[in-house]
């Protein structure tokens, strides 16, 4: 019999079905209606390691909120809160919504929009064992550190790689990937890194600054949307991670050029009619020839969940190669090109050539 490791199926488990789950399960869907040879827009690779997004099966399904525990995950995906774009007729995938624990996943300013589930919370380790799951994804509120931490535990007990889209250091701590290297499981952390998103155009201006020798003296990044992430980040605990995650994002690329004081990167507020949508605006001021000013400005408007969702497609099936391959704890190279806070910050032009060294198993 076929092991998990080897089969030509990428067996995922979602962890939170939100807006990404649900741009992540449209994708599949989209691209497995559009088989071609011909490259196709939107994704950064049409195969890795043989694997492409058709060979993407949905495993297993977990949430808390009463209007998605119980039902079809095709169902689940368009329950409010959930406010992203659809862009994809997705067919009943025959995944019924777990009900998971919640400890710290629901944050102050959630409790007035989600209803928690009154069932109890399923053997999640016994489930993942017994639909075959190779990667869980974790799609968690920013904040949740406990249910984080219970979903990795959860993750290694049933011998899954485990793919961290959200701000809660494990792939980056060492903890955390000793304990994944010592149960010979890969994980790709910590959180997602958007296709085209604020934090990637922020460190490609400050690259390309620091490359034509400008130097930054100050720069911040500002966010806003109306998703239940910004809303989430309302409480001010629960922003703390983000802000630092995508700080040392950009200010990895600054080369300790800037002090503290003089850069600013964060979401800064929720505004309910905005939807999924995210506004993103980024000033750099620096010096150049002779002590010339330079000043940019930046604006920038995603639709924030397809806009990661391409992106995890690619850790997943990464992922999923590193199981076959046998390699354990933080993988780095994938790491480092999908997420804002890998074990090892490198710049993005380096990240992609070890991603293509990887993929190709060199």
């Amino acid at each position: 019999m076929e092991s998990r490791a080897t089969s030509r199926a990428v067996r995922v488990a979602i962890i939170g079905v939100g807006n990404c789950a649900s741009s992540f399960v449209q994708g599949l869907s989209y691209y497995t209606q559009r088989r071609t040879n011909a490259p196709l827009p939107g994704l950064m690779h049409q195969s890795i390691g043989g694997y492409e997004p058709k060979d993407i099966v949905i495993s297993a399904a977990f949430d808390v909120h009463a209007g998605k525990v119980g039902r079809d995950l095709a169902e689940a995906i368009q329950s409010s809160p959930n406010n992203t774009l659809t862009f994809s007729d997705v067919p009943s995938w025959g995944v019924a919504v777990q009900r998971g624990e919640t400890l710290d996943g629901i944050g102050p300013s959630l409790r007035n929009v989600i209803d928690e589930s009154d069932l109890p919370p399923v053997d999640v380790a016994g489930i993942l064992r017994a639909t075959r799951t190779d990667v869980v994804v974790s799609y968690l509120p920013v904040g949740s550190q406990l249910a984080s931490e219970y979903y990795a535990e959860q993750a290694m007990a049933a011998r899954c790689a485990y793919v961290n889209c959200i701000p809660v250091f494990l792939a980056s701590k060492p903890e955390w990937r000793k304990r994944f290297e010592e149960r010979g499981l890969p994980i790709i952390g910590d959180d997602i890194k958007s296709q085209v998103g604020a934090t990637i155009v922020h460190r490609v201006l400050s690259n390309l600054c620091r490359e034509r020798g400008v130097t930054i003296d100050r720069t911040y990044q500002l966010n806003f949307g109306g998703n239940t992430d910004f809303l989430n980040m309302q409480t001010s605990e629960r922003l703390v991670s983000k802000k630092i995650s995508k700080t040392q994002s950009v200010a990895s690329q600054l080369n300790g050029s800037i002090g503290p004081r003089d850069i600013h990167v964060g979401p800064s507020d929720y505004v309910p009619w905005l939807e999924d949508r995210k506004f993103a605006y980024i000033r750099i001021e620096g010096t150049g020839f002779g002590g010339a000013p330079i000043n940019l400005e930046l604006k920038l408007e995603v639709w924030d969940s397809p806009n990661s969702a391409g992106v995890v497609i690619d850790a997943v099936r990464c992922a999923k190669l590193a199981l076959e391959r046998g390699l354990a704890g933080a993988i780095q190279a994938p790491s480092s090109y999908f997420m804002k806070s890998p074990p090892i910050q490198v710049t993005d032009e380096e990240a992609r050539e070890d991603l293509d060294r990887f993929i190709a198993g060199a």
